[in-house]
């Protein structure tokens, strides 16, 4: 069944199709999240965009367009929980002293997340590396990052290459030359 169908029969009150919704998208929803925050965070922000979904599910008009719909939303709540985390360290000390604060990561993780790409990516400055996340990871084409990002195709692609050149910069320097 197409998201598109499931999101008409979600609109019209069909809990197994929101249900069939969150199980398609809630991993790639995860994933983007995951790659602008830390894990933690991660799974609280998901939340917080799978309420917003429920809530704002039946204005959507255009249920076509669900996929770029939901991947704003994402898209806000990061860039929300990322504003107030900033204003709140600024808050807590005017001197700026709260440098890396948040990220905890579970031991686990730590083998796996310290491979040489994910420490490169999370080098990247945010745009350059929301881009490659969504056009990437997310596999949306550059008129959905555009629409996601509220930002022209044409900066979409100038932000991928640039995204790209960083990336092979920093392998570069840490010895993974290609």
């Amino acid at each position: 069944m197409t998201d598109e169908l499931l999101v008409v029969r979600a609109q019209l009150g069909e809990r197994g199709a929101l249900a069939e919704l969150l199980v398609r998208w809630r991993m790639p929803v995860w994933t983007y999240v995951r790659r602008m925050l830390d894990a933690d965070r991660a799974d609280d922000v998901s939340q917080e965009i799978w309420l917003a979904v429920v809530r704002g599910l039946p204005r959507l008009r255009e249920p076509g367009r669900f996929v770029p719909w939901l991947f704003t939303i994402a898209r806000r709540s990061v860039t929300d929980r990322l504003r107030d985390e900033y204003a709140q360290a600024e808050e807590t000390s005017a001197f700026g002293d709260i440098a890396g604060e948040g990220i905890a990561e579970d031991p686990a993780e730590v083998m796996v997340e310290r491979a040489a790409l994910v420490s490169v990516l999370s080098a990247l400055p945010v745009l350059e590396r929301e881009i490659l996340v969504l056009f990437y990871l997310g596999d949306l084409p550059v008129e959905e990052c555009a629409h996601v990002c509220q930002v022209p195709a044409g900066t979409v692609k100038s932000r991928l290459n640039r995204a790209r050149r960083l990336l092979r910069e920093h392998l570069e320097e840490k010895g993974h030359t290609s």
